[in-house]
């Protein structure tokens, strides 16, 4: 079974809710972010996205695009990033995604992206800038080699929630609020109403993303959802402590403790 449907399964049986946490492939370089995605973790993540960086990231806020201009100025390219997933995969099993733009894929080949996918264990997809309407041809090889394309879903799909979310698989993303990734410090008041209105309209899991960044924000939405994503918090404190593990260990502990 696919490692991230097993641990939705999993922590559904222990009526928990899933961490994920983000970190952008290649910052500060290749080599760290195989211990990065260790620390996080031992800290207690679920779930890890690993971003592919990309020249024009329309969903990334400030923190995740300077994240990746920085893997740019060290030289990160695709190929460095899937010996990365490799070496995680020597002592690790936790699910892991790719974030990763279309044109990337789409440079590549749908079939030889997905099998290289399959190939180091990367176990879903998340494609930021591929529209409902155009995904069949990639889903054709997510559901070959059984890894999870991810769908995003926004205050304004409403209607399409189901549409958007069928033949999907792993879990639903919401974005929390209209923009790009970023630390937020309030979230608009309906936005609760807006994730239970995604879960009355799948049978997928679904996640929240997008500007949580404090434990009392992940404890708060872990109410009302299956899955909490925290993305630009945790690659500003890479940032900060120069890619210390240590503390990132401890910063995922306090962000996953008591929720």
């Amino acid at each position: 079974m696919n490692r991230i449907i097993a641990k939705f399964d999993k922590l559904r049986e222990k009526n928990k809710t899933a961490f994920i946490g983000y970190v952008t492939a290649g910052d500060p370089t290749i080599e760290k972010t195989v211990e990065l995605v260790h620390a996080m973790e031992s800290g207690g993540a679920d779930i890890i996205e690993i971003g592919i960086p990309y020249s024009d990231p329309l969903a990334d806020g400030p923190v995740i695009q300077a994240a990746g201009l920085r893997a740019f100025d060290n030289g990160v390219c695709v190929d460095d990033i899937f010996n990365c997933i490799k070496e995680i995969r020597k002592s690790s099993q936790v699910p892991v995604l790719f974030l990763v733009y279309y044109n990337t894929i789409f440079n590549m080949g749908n079939e030889k992206f997905t099998t290289k996918c399959k190939a180091v264990g990367i176990d879903g997809l998340i494609v930021p800038d591929l529209p409902m309407e155009e995904r069949d041809e990639l889903l054709e090889y997510t559901d070959k080699y059984d890894i999870c394309l991810v769908p995003l879903v926004a205050p304004t799909s409403k209607n399409r929630v189901a549409d958007i979310a069928h033949n999907n698989s792993g879990f639903v993303y919401c974005v929390s609020t209209m923009g790009v990734t970023g630390v937020r410090d309030s979230f608009n008041d309906n936005v609760v109403e807006y994730l239970q209105d995604v879960k009355s309209q799948t049978d997928l899991p679904v996640a929240v993303g997008f500007g949580i960044s404090s434990r009392e924000k992940v404890k708060f939405f872990s109410q009302f959802v299956d899955g909490v994503i925290v993305g630009s918090a945790i690659v500003k404190k890479v940032h900060e402590t120069g890619a210390d593990t240590n503390t990132l260990t401890s910063f995922i502990h306090d962000l996953t403790n008591d929720y």
